[in-house]
């Protein structure tokens, strides 16, 4: 069996094109696990904390969540696959069965409420600037008739 590949916190930020005080931040804060270490050790991650680290990046720049709102996505996904190794594993409890497609669907139905809520944002600064470019064209075009009739007279 081929051992994990390790990275420092600097080559995890360029591969991530992000900075090391943004990753020593998001484990602060509990969005990546934090890894213990020896006293005058560096800090290193593995494939699964590079895997996480750019969920996490992407989520927020596609979504422009707050860090609270990426907290609460990451900590869904994360109780998720918890959930999904305990199934994949095989659980043949039916009761347990039951409890872990309803938590799961309670975590689905949480990510799905914080999406549609920042979706909703978006439309609304959407319609927003919709009727301020509106009020511009408008106030070019009479300017335009404006000048229009200026030139006719």
């Amino acid at each position: 069996m081929t051992e994990e590949r390790r990275f420092r916190i600097g080559d995890l930020a360029k591969l991530t094109e992000t900075t090391p005080r943004t990753i020593r931040y998001y484990e602060e804060i509990g969005l990546l696990a934090s890894e213990k270490r020896e006293p005058g050790e560096h800090r290193t991650y593995g494939e699964e904390d590079l895997e996480r680290l750019q969920e996490l990046l992407g989520l927020r720049e596609l979504l422009g969540v707050s860090l609270e709102e990426l907290r609460e996505l990451a900590a869904a996904e994360s109780a998720r696959a918890s959930l999904r190794r305990e199934w994949q594993a095989g659980i043949g409890d039916p009761v347990r069965q039951r409890q872990v497609l309803e938590q799961s669907l309670g975590h689905i139905e949480n990510q799905l409420s914080l999406l549609r809520h920042r979706r909703d944002e978006i439309d609304k600064l959407s319609g927003e600037l919709e009727t301020r470019r509106r009020r511009v064209r408008d106030r070019l075009r009479a300017l335009e008739r404006k000048g229009a009739g200026a030139k006719a007279g």
